[in-house]
């Protein structure tokens, strides 16, 4: 079932579980997370980059088929926009049938973060679509954007910023960042962050850079206080150490592409299992998902 993502996240910081945000790029991708989730029953966000969208396929193409395989599916499945950081793309995005979307101003200072992420939840929050956004600065594992003290949100302002907005979830930075880690390295978290806000807040966090967190981290943040958890880069990697390893033998392009879905799905398995979400679907009747914008209420 089509659902915003604020119905399962809410339920999976009261049960103390995570649940997993995938990035995905086309209908392959996605088929291969909602296919894992379908498999162990668990809730499912699909994560759709902005970046991605811009430069891939925009997202009035790509969105209305994925949202058939949610409609079709037997377990929760929402379709997120990721770091949406263009005020009039998150709300083309909107109009075009996601269910949630990350109003991602993290860029500028708090009461512009502030005021622009405002404006999208009550717009977004008046047609029944959640609401993620960014305090602090996630960084990034290629280039010079390590996070380090600097960037880890502060959890007065992430207080603050939660009051002021009504956001649905909030990403924070405690020590993951976006991207591939090198061989034997490990992020360093500083879990007072996310129990300091989820104790003051009581309003589902999110981390981000979850690829190469490792279980403990994962597993420790989960009972804080993180109820979503977003993957990327070692999603992408499982399918593509697939393809490196099998086109040399299979010369065939859709047998191809159809084996890379069944090594992506092995993974986000694995990372259900890991947050804990397995078996913790729930499908209610359609009426009580309240979603008010024609083109996603068509579609559940």
């Amino acid at each position: 079932m089509y659902v915003p993502m604020h119905y399962m996240l809410e339920r999976a910081r009261l049960g103390k579980y995570g649940i997993l945000a995938i990035n995905c790029f086309n209908l392959e991708t996605a088929k291969a997370v909602i296919e894992a989730a379908e498999e162990l029953h668990a809730p499912i966000i699909i994560d759709l980059l902005q970046e991605h969208l811009l430069t891939h396929l925009d997202c009035q193409y790509v969105t209305s088929g994925i949202i058939r395989m949610a409609q079709d599916s037997n377990v929760e499945v929402a379709i997120n926009l990721d770091h949406g950081q263009d005020m009039e793309h998150l709300k083309k995005c909107i109009s075009n049938g996601f269910s949630s979307v990350m109003a991602d101003s993290s860029m500028f200072d708090l009461d512009t973060n502030i005021k622009r992420t405002k404006a999208i939840v009550n717009h977004a929050h008046s047609l029944g679509i959640s609401v993620e956004a960014e305090v602090g600065s996630m960084g990034a594992v290629s280039g010079d954007a390590w996070t380090n003290q600097d960037m880890f949100t502060k959890p007065d302002e992430a207080i603050r910023f939660i009051k002021e907005t009504g956001v649905d979830c909030l990403a924070i930075s405690y020590g993951s960042s976006h991207g591939d880690y090198p061989e034997d390295y490990t992020p360093e978290f500083q879990y007072d962050i996310v129990k300091t806000i989820a104790e003051a807040t009581q309003v589902p966090l999110v981390l981000h850079g979850g690829s190469g967190a490792g279980v403990a981290a994962i597993k420790k943040s989960v009972a804080l206080g993180i109820a979503k958890i977003n993957v990327g880069s070692d999603f992408m990697k499982s399918q593509y150490e697939y393809l490196k390893d099998a086109i040399t033998d299979i010369s065939d392009y859709p047998v191809l592409i159809h084996h890379t879905i069944s090594a992506g799905k092995e993974l986000v398995k694995q990372y259900i299992r890991i947050a804990g979400s397995e078996q913790k679907s729930v499908i209610r009747k359609e009426e009580e998902y309240v979603i008010k914008h024609e083109s996603i209420a068509r579609s559940c």
